[in-house]
């Protein structure tokens, strides 16, 4: 790829992030100051960033705890961080579901909590119900992560395993007033839906998590089965009169993050759109349909005309085949390079957090000439995306990009260039 080309695409990430900055998005979205104690909660790849930002707007005394990633934290002067395994739950997300609990209990209707919630808090988050075991929650997280399902599903299936999420850390609170301020990393900006919602309830029935497991064949084991087929430790009713006076706030989106990155597209003299902010599905097929548009324009110049830059976000998914390496970005970008083959085409597609999947690198650059490059390797690009080992095919190549962890997370990020 040439460097321009890759410098580019960088900026337009940059640009992406820099929208999404925590202190950026917080201070326009301050709640009133309460006459009691204000107790800050959060969950996410980004919650120690956020939780920073709000210590420095905040001119009034804070305290709290908000739990991220390992790797993820950052310092802070009063609220504390706890560092957690994702995507696959640990003793240590336990242990922080529990610290979140404590800090909210014995408020009073003075008192404000506000919930610094975004991408991540699911899998940080681990609290299962009276009757099941944290290995029951790792074991169900393992399968939705394999199971191809959007995050919407992934989600209100987890919702019915929890003891935190579906507004259930909310409830805990009452009767302070609780203002979340959410980071949305979920196609449409639904706040219920991000980090499973602990401080937002959300409508989903058991008898709906129940027809998703079988509509997309989710195969679990007897004693989740079981759960499943019960009413125990139903979610809470969005309804329930504990939740009046809450405010919830979407501060920063994946819509925000790819306008920025269309103006800084437009400043250095290249048009951009925007395909949605709100793509999801399976990443594989997914590329195969942002190839084939961006195959339309470089071969016939439309629907859009040359130069432009396709720019798209949401939530991909990828269904585990093989036991290869890598992310749902990764998988996209390599099936799109097969579907770009010999074009003129140059793209990124990165995760805003700075990672994609569980290796340290956000995603990967790739051209119309990567997979030729890749064969030049004696490497089969076909055979590496049927064993969903991405990685291992831009790391041969050198074209892995590793901004590390970037202190926000509003999703996928894909910028598709057509000189």
């Amino acid at each position: 790829m040439k460097a321009e080309d890759r410098d580019f695409l960088a900026g337009l990430f940059d640009a992406a992030v820099a929208a999404a900055d925590p202190e950026t998005a917080l201070a326009a979205h301050l709640p009133d100051r309460p006459r009691g104690r204000t107790v800050v909660v959060g969950a996410g790849k980004g919650a120690a960033q956020l939780a920073a930002a709000f210590e420095r707007l905040w001119d009034a005394p804070v305290e709290g705890v908000v739990v991220t990633r390992y790797g993820y934290g950052c310092d802070t002067r009063n609220i504390r961080v706890i560092e957690a395994a994702h995507p696959v739950p640990d003793q240590a997300g336990l242990a922080a579901a529990e610290a979140l609990f404590q800090a909210v209990r014995g408020l009073s209707k003075d008192d404000l909590v506000v919930a610094l919630v975004c991408g991540g808090g699911s899998a940080l988050l681990p609290a299962p119900p009276e009757g099941l075991t944290l290995e029951d929650e790792i074991e169900l997280n393992r399968i939705l992560l394999a199971s191809g399902a959007p995050i919407s599903v992934m989600n209100a299936i987890r919702k019915q395993v929890s003891r935190i999420k579906g507004g259930r850390l909310a409830l805990a609170a009452h009767p302070a007033r609780v203002v979340s301020l959410v980071v949305s990393d979920v196609p449409g900006d639904d706040p219920a839906q991000v980090a499973s919602g602990p401080t937002v309830p959300d409508a989903a029935t058991r008898e709906e998590a129940r027809r998703m497991i079988e509509t997309w064949r989710i195969a679990l084991p007897p004693r989740l089965a079981e759960w499943f087929a019960g009413q125990d430790g139903l979610p809470p009713d969005p309804a329930d009169p504990c939740f009046k006076g809450h405010e919830v706030r979407v501060v920063a989106s994946a819509r925000l993050s790819l306008e920025a990155a269309a103006a800084r597209a437009a400043a250095a003299g290249v048009p951009a759109v925007i395909l949605s902010d709100a793509i999801e599905g399976e990443a594989r097929d997914v590329a195969r349909v942002h190839a084939a548009i961006a195959r339309e324009v470089a071969t016939r110049s439309r629907p859009f005309a040359r130069p432009v830059v396709i720019l798209s976000g949401g939530e991909t998914t990828v269904t585990l085949r093989g036991r290869g390496r890598g992310g749902r970005n990764s998988e996209f970008l390599l099936a799109l390079a097969l579907g770009i083959e010999g074009l003129p085409i140059a793209a990124l597609a990165a995760d805003t957090d700075g990672i994609d999947g569980s290796e340290d690198n956000a995603g990967a650059f790739a051209d119309g000439g990567s997979m030729a490059r890749l064969r030049a390797l004696g490497l089969d690009p076909a055979a590496m995306l049927a064993g969903n080992d991405a990685w291992s095919a831009f790391a041969a190549l050198g074209d892995l990009f590793v901004p590390g962890p970037t202190g926000t997370n509003v999703n996928d990020f894909r910028a598709i260039l057509i000189r």
